[in-house]
């Protein structure tokens, strides 16, 4: 694991972990945000790499993958981000989110040594099953990247052999279908979490669903950590024509880190 995840798992309570789309609404607008994000106190950030099939994404992340895509982002472009970003000041981990198809297209070996040479710190594979992961996972560790590992509810005897080889953190899916703001997050979620963090050697985090204050400081009661995707997309693309443009992007992230604020707020 590099420094850098190595300080994540120091921190170990309270994580904030942000997701926004690469390429949305634009790549300078994306640096830009990723800046404020960690300005405003996240831990780490999750880069998705806009794909058109979706298979883990509710509507809204669905809709940025296609805004970022119109705008002719790639997979490398979005890799490519995370230098820049580093350039910029960005200090925290990156891990980038990518489904198995458009890795697979790229190159798995590829893949990993470019996300090596770009600063990256892990990636997250959601629809590429624990069980057929080892060639991947060998490819991360020899570029120092962790592979993220993601439970869920569903996992149940498979939870202890997948915790027992996180790295970075452990992905907690907090409820059963795709991404997506939910007005309430189902109790059974708790035993899970519990049934996880005895098992984790890393910071568990919890995500799926969560969107607002309220369930930010439920979840931090039963998790190390949050991941906050949807809710925080919507915002973006709410105000998609002040990031566009370079004169009124000041105004947008503005109006983005008051939302952060107020959704982490203790």
């Amino acid at each position: 694991m590099n420094q850098r995840m190595n300080q994540l798992k120091e921190k170990n309570d309270g994580l904030f972990i942000p997701f926004i789309t690469a390429g949305d609404p634009t790549p300078e607008a994306t640096i830009d945000i990723a800046l404020m994000l960690e300005e405003a106190g996240a831990d780490l950030l999750e880069l998705g790499i806009p794909y058109s099939d979706p298979l883990a994404d509710g509507p809204t992340i669905q809709e940025a993958s296609k805004r970022a895509l119109a705008g002719g982002m790639t997979l490398e472009g979005a890799m490519k981000l995370v230098p820049l970003m580093r350039e910029r000041g960005l200090t925290i981990p990156v891990v980038v989110f990518t489904y198995f198809n458009p890795l697979l297209q790229f190159g798995e070996k590829r893949f990993t040594e470019l996300a090596g040479d770009m600063g990256i710190d892990g990636i997250l594979v959601p629809d590429l099953p624990y069980e057929e992961s080892d060639y991947l996972n060998t490819l991360c560790n020899k570029q120092g990247l962790s592979m993220i590992s993601l439970v869920a509810p569903t996992s149940n005897a498979r939870i202890k052999k997948i915790a027992t080889r996180a790295e970075g953190f452990l992905y907690c899916v907090s409820s059963l279908g795709v991404t997506g703001e939910r007005k309430k997050i189902d109790d059974r979620v708790y035993d899970f979490l519990e049934t996880v963090k005895q098992t984790s050697p890393v910071p568990v985090a919890v995500g799926f669903g969560i969107s607002s204050n309220e369930q930010v400081k439920e979840m931090q009661q039963h998790a190390d950590g949050v991941i906050v995707g949807s809710a925080l997309v919507r915002e973006i693309a709410k105000h998609e024509d002040l990031l566009k443009d370079e004169k009124n992007r000041k105004d947008g992230l503005f109006q983005l880190k008051t939302f952060v604020t107020s959704l982490i707020s203790s």
